[in-house]
């Protein structure tokens, strides 16, 4: 569209448009809604009254989206300019909570009223509603009382197994902030590479930040492994890191750093070994204690000395000693300057213990603090790490493993193993991220033939089953579920290494996960989400340039009363897209039949099987879809 003729178009123009409920397409959908006949027309001379700096920042972003969408921005102004419809933020808190937020719309113009968070809530909400239709920028006329379910809505990104740019990171920070997240935990450290400049250790990133190749496939597509030849790395500076926490911070997004510990820690021992379980100033560097695992096989005893190019679990752990919580302790002051939140998080899965099994160090350590095994040593470590924190103000957070050998007094577990962690958890009275691997790990596939799919490290998280997820399990009672403070979806990226891939794996699954995290599990509804939500965000998401997955097709099958054959209905889940498809058996591309209406499919003679449609979505953008199957029966 022309800019300069929507501009001119606008102030000339109060054409009657009339917007119905059913367009009303916010993600994730207002608690209340109330529809009024007519609209509202915004014009650019509109003013965006603004009285504290925190509503005038939030103002500004608002401005930012309102120019990619429209072509041009608002006047934000302190005071009203006396005459004139307005776009007024009023900073108080609605019923006491501070990410609630009203929003009325009427021929007076715009009215939101929340806290900090509220305000920029509304705001976002506004702009989902905004609508340019030919030569005028419209809004429904209605009034919206909307609150989160949860209080923490978290979306976790992996950037040690693939780093990826300051960039990239803020886009998906603009992303979650539309969607009306909260939290992005940033998992920063991992065997695979350490992505965070620590002054103190200047190998952590000079040796860490590195690794020499990468395998290619799946882990098990090629035994031995085969590598792609290709130096892969890099790392953020404090100063990036500060300006991304800045970033997210003006989106009303809390960023908590993960410092994995006392597992997954590869990459700081190729920098600096001597912190790992054995003494390698004495030129030994293994384990001196024969030990063997349930197969009878020796423990593994050595540390490995590079950065690893293959994923899985890796036997490299910090050692129990002086050194190694010193080292500890440094870094995480470090990042306390960084990361201003309350939470830490250390991580404390995956810990194989045969280094600490095969060590002279950490067994005397066990024998010293009358320690029953590894596992309590394993929760010694984590309680030392969480008294530093604590001493510093900060809570800690970990996976449930952290749970193992008994619980550090004060810590929040992130449940990823199932609920069960979670729901120990809880009954303990700790408080408790949902996060379970079977509903909220986004690096699994998203369809069921994986052949169809790019690459990832297995599973099957279809869309629906994102949507339907619960994260108050039935096992707790009113009183425990109160502990649950919320869900977050884990993008881990093993298997994710180009910008594209990381958005084609998020998107849309955050979305059905933004109402998961903001509605009560009572008011969702599937089947709305899909109608009459989801095609008009994913249409938006293209239009700004979002990599991701078409899915599959509102597919309706009946029987036509008539005639008796299959009817057939297609709804494509992004608004304007066009479907193609075929009933013979063969492939679905855009040299297909163009879907215009419901079909009546062709009756299968007798001993021939049921037909199957197969389809693509072509978005108006003209990006096709995976080819989808249907057996027509």
């Amino acid at each position: 569209m022309n800019r300069k003729l929507l501009l001119t178009g606008i102030l000339v123009l109060m054409c009657a448009i009339t917007l119905p409920a059913q367009n009303i397409s916010i993600v994730p959908q207002p608690k209340a809604i109330r529809m009024e006949e007519g609209h509202w027309v915004l014009q650019p001379g509109t003013a965006l009254l603004a009285a504290t700096s925190d509503a005038r920042k939030s103002a500004a972003i608002f401005n930012e989206m309102l120019e990619a969408k429209t072509g041009f921005q608002l006047n934000i102004l302190q005071y009203s300019p006396g005459e004139g419809p307005v776009i007024h933020l009023e900073e108080n808190l609605v019923d006491g909570q501070e990410e609630a937020y009203y929003l009325n719309i009427d021929d007076g113009g715009v009215h939101i009223k929340g806290a900090g968070k509220g305000l920029f809530y509304g705001l976002q909400s506004l702009i989902q509603l905004l609508e340019v239709r030919e030569t005028a920028v419209v809004l429904p006329r209605l009034e919206i009382s909307d609150a989160p379910a949860f209080s923490y809505r978290g979306v976790m990104l992996d950037v040690s197994r693939h780093f990826f740019s300051s960039q990239q990171i803020k886009k998906i920070l603009d992303l979650m902030a539309q969607l009306k997240f909260n939290t992005m935990h940033w998992h920063l450290t991992d065997d695979q590479g350490w992505r965070l400049e620590i002054k103190k250790y200047p190998k952590l990133t000079t040796i860490g930040a590195w690794r020499d190749s990468t395998i290619i496939g799946q882990y098990y597509d090629f035994q031995p492994f085969i590598y792609d030849g290709k130096s892969h790395g890099g790392y953020y500076s404090q100063e990036e890191a500060r300006a991304i926490v800045q970033y997210a911070a003006d989106r009303k997004i809390t960023i908590i750093p993960e410092i994995e510990l006392p597992g997954h820690s590869s990459a700081v021992l190729a920098a600096y070994p001597e912190l790992g379980s054995f003494d390698v100033n004495k030129d030994e560097g293994k384990g001196t204690i024969a030990a063997l695992n349930d197969k009878g096989e020796p423990l593994d005893n050595d540390i490995s000395n590079q950065v690893p190019g293959y994923w899985g679990v890796h036997y490299n752990i910090y050692g129990p000693t002086p050194e190694a919580y010193q080292f500890l302790e440094d870094v995480l002051s470090e990042v306390m300057e960084i990361f201003p939140g309350e939470y830490i998080h250390i991580g404390g899965d995956e810990v194989p213990k045969d280094h600490w099994e095969t060590s002279a160090i950490a067994q005397k350590v066990i024998k010293k603090e009358k320690l029953a095994d590894e596992h309590e040593l394993q929760s010694f470590f984590i309680r030392r790490i969480e008294q530093f924190l604590n001493k510093n103000g900060r809570k800690l957070i970990g996976w449930d493993e952290i749970l193992e050998g008994g619980l550090a007094p004060n810590a929040t577990v992130m449940s990823w193993r199932g609920e069960k962690g979670g729901i120990a958890a809880a009954k303990m009275g700790h408080d408790v991220i949902m996060t379970p691997n079977s509903h909220m790990y986004f690096d699994h596939y998203q369809a069921e033939d994986k052949t169809t799919e790019p690459l990832a490290i297995g599973g099957f998280l279809p869309l629906e089953k994102v949507y339907g997820y619960n994260p108050v399990p039935d096992a707790l009672t009113t009183e425990e579920g109160k502990h649950v403070l919320g869900v977050q979806a884990n993008l881990w990226t093993e298997y994710l290494a180009t910008n594209n891939k990381m958005e084609y794996y998020l998107f849309p699954r955050a979305l059905a996960l933004a109402e998961v995290a903001w509605k009560p599990k009572d008011e969702k509804n599937y089947r709305s989400f899909i109608q009459d939500r989801l095609p008009h965000r994913l249409l938006d998401f293209e239009k700004n340039g979002v990599f991701f997955r078409i899915p599959e097709a509102d597919v309706e099958i009946s029987i036509d009363s008539e005639s008796g054959r299959h009817k057939v209905e297609i709804q494509p889940l992004v608004a304007g897209a066009r479907v193609y498809y075929t009933l013979d058996g063969h492939k679905a591309d855009q040299t297909g039949s163009l879907y215009a209406g419901p079909i009546l499919t062709p009756i299968p003679g007798e001993g021939q099987g049921p037909l199957t449609l197969r389809y693509v979505t072509v978005t108006p953008g003209g990006r096709s879809s995976n080819e989808f199957q249907v057996l027509i029966e």
